[in-house]
């Protein structure tokens, strides 16, 4: 996480948040922006471009905006970056804004690994247990990890949680060797 991409997410956090809009509808549209780049390399090279005006760059800008349907704002964002010779980092600027903004809205993202797919319920009683440790509303990713054997791994930011069968067995080790 670079200092510059952090302090653009913030800024652009900011101004959704103040001026009240759709923070799903902005991020979708952001993340939308950011993939275009991710997946054209064209793309990148036009606006990443020292020797093009970025009128043109804008105007490429703005064609992409209307076939995608991007709002003013998100379009004035890119364009700032492109200005200020940041589009580089646009897709890191991506993911800081996404964290930060759901940050400020409350939530909290938590990468859930079990070793098995888990049903609706045991998705519901997980994700209610986490927020309960933590105070915030989840948004939870769910990943498979079947050498786990049983039981679930949750990591919040840096801090890990470890409920697995594998843990558990680490641990008893752990303790069986130190005695």
């Amino acid at each position: 996480m670079s200092a510059v991409a952090l302090r653009y997410a913030r800024a652009f956090v900011d101004v959704v948040m103040s001026q009240k809009l759709d923070p799903a509808k902005t991020l979708a549209e952001l993340q939308s922006i950011a993939a275009n780049a991710r997946d054209s390399a064209a793309l990148r090279n036009v606006w990443q471009s020292p020797v093009i005006p970025p009128q043109q760059k804008r105007g490429l800008l703005d064609a992409i905006a209307k076939k995608e349907g991007i709002s003013r704002l998100v379009r004035n964002f890119i364009a700032v970056l492109i200005d200020q010779q940041r589009i580089a980092v646009l897709e890191e600027i991506t993911k800081d804004f996404e964290q930060e903004l759901y940050s400020r809205l409350g939530f909290t993202e938590a990468e859930i690994t079990s070793a098995r797919e888990l049903s609706d319920t045991e998705k519901r009683t997980l994700e209610g247990q986490v927020e309960k440790l933590t105070g915030k509303k989840v948004r939870a990713r769910y990943r498979r990890d079947e050498t786990l054997l049983g039981g679930a791994v949750v990591q919040i930011g840096s801090t890990i949680y470890d409920g697995s069968v594998k843990g558990q067995l680490q641990r008893l080790r752990e303790e069986l060797a130190a005695s």
